[in-house]
């Protein structure tokens, strides 16, 4: 029921959605005779429209989520390798009957470059379907074709179709990963789902070392400088606050251990900026 409730809800509280309810609902009022409260509706939701279009708002929302986890130095050995699902357009997979990869495609590019590191590890991906309106193919059947056609070994590679969202990552990842004392199990996810995912993966008793991949964010005073492409612009604005509402609803039914989880004293030493490494994100 949650998983549900969480895609009904998103899509009517998402920023455009709610701004274009906005402004109907102002056209409604004014059709009803309230001219004045109609108008103020009408142009705050124009507003609001702009802000989110042309200012750095999104910028600055999606860096605070990107940067709560710094990406570590990597250890020697690592036991495998956990991929949540999202780098695939699983619509196009259904129609076209091929592997599509989308704007999250770092996530099992990084994934493959750290496979080829730790020939031994094991590499879970994670990602059923997660349609509602229609039926949908798992994220699985692209990966396959993906890290096989890639050249990861058949017996490496494990698959959870199961999955629908984040928190289900977790638990049947834990399940499949059956991780022993003293492994070392890397998270890969976008650098802005980050806080959430290893949130769940803490409540599902799963210690990964986090990896964030899949930067959305300038770093430093560029942040403050919106893209000249509005869309831009709005669309960071999009995913930050669905993830912001994430996380305060997987902390409110129990599916993370903290409201905007942050890494643990001595977990990985974030690597020194300029250095470079193995594997590294992509901003725009």
């Amino acid at each position: 029921m949650f998983f549900y409730v969480a895609k009904l809800g998103w899509f009517v509280v998402q920023p455009l959605v709610a701004i274009l309810l906005l402004a109907a609902l102002g056209l409604i009022v004014i059709w009803l005779g309230r001219r004045r409260f109609g108008q103020f509706l009408v142009v705050l939701a124009l507003v609001v429209l702009a802000v989110f279009s042309l200012s750095p708002l999104g910028l600055v929302m999606t860096a605070a989520l990107e940067d709560r986890f710094p990406r570590p130095q990597l250890p020697e050995r690592v036991a495998g390798i956990v991929v949540l699902g999202g780098a695939f357009d699983t619509r196009i997979a259904r129609t076209r009957g091929q592997a599509e990869l989308n704007d999250a495609a770092d996530r099992v590019t990084e994934a493959l470059i750290l496979s080829r590191r730790y020939p031994e590890a094991k590499v879970i991906f994670s990602g059923g379907d997660a349609s509602i309106l229609a039926e949908d193919v798992p994220e699985t059947l692209s990966a396959r074709n993906f890290f096989l056609g890639a050249g990861l070994e058949p017996g490496r590679l494990i698959l959870d179709g199961k999955a629908r969202d984040t928190f289900e990552n977790a638990v049947y990842a834990r399940e499949l990963a059956e991780p022993k004392p003293g492994e070392t199990w890397l998270l890969i996810t976008s650098a802005f789902h980050m806080p959430r995912a290893v949130g769940c993966f803490r409540q599902a008793g799963f210690e990964v070392l986090p990896y964030p991949v899949d930067y959305r964010t300038p770093a430093g005073a560029e942040m403050l400088r919106p893209s000249t492409t509005s869309i831009r612009n709005l669309e960071k604005v999009h995913f930050a606050i669905r993830e912001y509402l994430g996380l305060l609803a997987y902390r409110l039914k129990g599916r993370t251990d903290a409201l905007f989880p942050a890494p643990k004293a001595g977990e990985g030493t974030p690597i020194p900026e300029g250095s470079g490494s193995p594997a590294s994100g992509t901003a725009d």
